[in-house]
């Protein structure tokens, strides 16, 4: 659909596109510089392909062909790994580049008709650039924002609550923006000095509980400072006594997944939390993100104790890039605080370091073998198994993959006890469990319970006791009619 005219908002006179194509010299250098920053490690490609683009824009033949010159591998190898991922571009994108979610929520929630007034303002249709090379429309997957959808993200920034109307004001409150570095960047260029409308993201915690978000919560670091009184053995007794199953769905036993990565082989291990919850429908991560990022690192921090492991890796959804400066700047504070790097809280010898990694959309990097290649500065493909990653994960080395989630309910385990963790939930599922909810009901948001809940009294909690059916699990679920909401959630 590409009318004359777009409605509500004068178009301004057509001018030519600015030149795309940065000189060969100047690729040089950006290459350079991106190499140079990660140390010449082939493993750290997405870091090095992610700054090339942040200077340049996008990365043609050229960007490719200087990058693997400078890591001397093969060019294959680069444009491979950039063609795997939906943030990478191959060619060049507007400065203002719009990514409207695309999900079961969002399209229930009128997507389709906010794309339509979009694709009005701006004379093209969804997949394209406009000629001014201002902006390029796409759909995209779900980006975590399903209670509040329709949502979009715009170099990064995130957009929530959309309606038709937005899509002019929006439009020209950009072109009258004309922000210095709009490039379709991770993390992104600022744009949230053009007075977007709904570039807010809605607190999402509705219900906090007795584990997680309560309200009398500590100081960070209790719980690190209750594990270094203990031997890395007796930690990770105290996670198998607590009976702490991942939270990433799969449910395995934590503490059987630390003890099987401490007894592996290896020169090194490593600790990795897995932050691309891709699932359509969930955000519950990103709440834990938002609130509570000590909570994360206090559990990655004991992990690493635990395993003898030196180093974690926060692998974070790229839909998730407005979050970077905010993580960075609490382990900044971690560092400050003597919670981070070397001798932490005093404990001679216990260094724990903490880096972050930026994906770049693939919704299959959720998986945590395909996690652990995208970490490698390769495509997201799951890897067979066996071996597992706790047997040879990160660059071959025993690892220790779990969820945001996860590593919370670790610091809470060892700050409480493992009794007081275990009294929460059912005999198999014990603790609390972040619950996702969103869809056609009056208060979507995230909802902290503990396991043992009834589908019935959840529904009860968010407003829709008379829902004719509920998708538990997201599209990989199953649907739970009424006839089954006496079930209870667990595993």
């Amino acid at each position: 659909m590409m009318p004359s005219e777009p409605q509500g908002a004068a178009m301004p006179p057509a001018r030519e596109k600015a030149a795309t194509t940065p000189s060969t010299q100047e690729v040089a250098v950006v290459v350079a510089e991106a190499v140079a920053a990660v140390g010449g490690a082939r493993t750290r490609l997405m870091d090095i392909v992610q700054r090339a683009q942040q200077r340049l824009g996008h990365l043609s033949e050229e960007t490719m062909a200087a990058i693997a010159a400078r890591l001397d591998i093969p060019p294959v190898e680069v444009a491979d790994m950039v063609s795997f991922y939906a943030f990478l571009n191959r060619a060049p994108k507007g400065r203002y580049h719009i990514r409207l979610s695309r999900s079961p929520i969002s399209l229930m929630k009128g997507a389709e008709a906010v794309a339509e007034a979009f694709c009005q303002v701006l004379g093209i249709a969804m997949g394209e650039t406009s000629p001014d090379g201002d902006f390029t429309l796409e759909w995209t997957n779900d980006i975590g924002m399903a209670d509040q959808e329709p949502a979009a993200l715009i170099n990064g920034t995130v957009m929530t609550q959309l309606a038709p109307g937005d899509a002019a004001t929006t439009v020209g409150r950009l072109r009258a923006h004309h922000a210095p570095n709009a490039l379709p960047l991770f993390p992104g260029a600022d744009v949230a000095g053009s007075g977007l409308p709904h570039a807010q993201i809605r607190p999402s915690l509705v219900m906090p509980g007795q584990l997680l978000f309560r309200e009398d919560d500590t100081a960070p670091g209790a719980g690190i400072r209750a594990a270094l009184a203990l031997t890395p053995d007796e930690v990770v007794q105290k996670i198998s006594a607590a009976r702490l199953r991942g939270r990433g769905g799969a449910g395995f036993p934590t503490g059987l997944k630390w003890k099987l990565c401490r007894q592996s082989p290896g020169a090194t291990r490593h600790v990795i939390c897995n932050a691309d919850e891709g699932e359509p429908g969930t955000f519950k991560d990103r709440v834990l993100l938002t609130e509570a990022p000590h909570l994360m690192f206090d559990g990655m921090t004991i992990a690493g104790y635990a395993l003898g492991a030196r180093e974690g890796v926060v692998y974070l959804r790229g839909e998730y890039a407005y979050l970077w400066e905010r993580l960075h700047a609490v382990l900044r504070e971690r560092y400050a605080l003597g919670l981070a790097g070397a001798d932490i809280l005093g404990h001679a010898g216990f260094q724990f370091d903490i880096r972050i990694q930026l994906g770049a959309g693939a919704y299959v990097c959720g998986e945590e073998s395909a996690l652990v290649e995208s970490l490698e500065g390769k495509r997201g493909s799951p890897r067979d198994r066996p071996p597992f990653p706790t047997v040879r994960g990160h660059l071959q080395q025993p690892t220790a993959v779990d969820n945001v989630e996860t590593f919370a309910c670790a610091a809470r385990i060892l700050e409480d006890g493992p009794e007081a963790f275990a009294s929460l939930g059912t005999g198999e599922s014990t603790g609390t469990k972040l619950l996702s909810v969103s869809g056609d009901c009056p208060r979507p948001g995230v909802y902290e319970v503990p396991f043992g809940l009834t589908v019935n009294a959840l529904l009860d909690l968010i407003g829709a006791p008379e829902a004719a059916f509920v998708q538990m699990g997201g599209p990989s679920g199953q649907c739970v009619a009424p006839k089954d909401y006496g079930r209870r959630i667990a595993f």
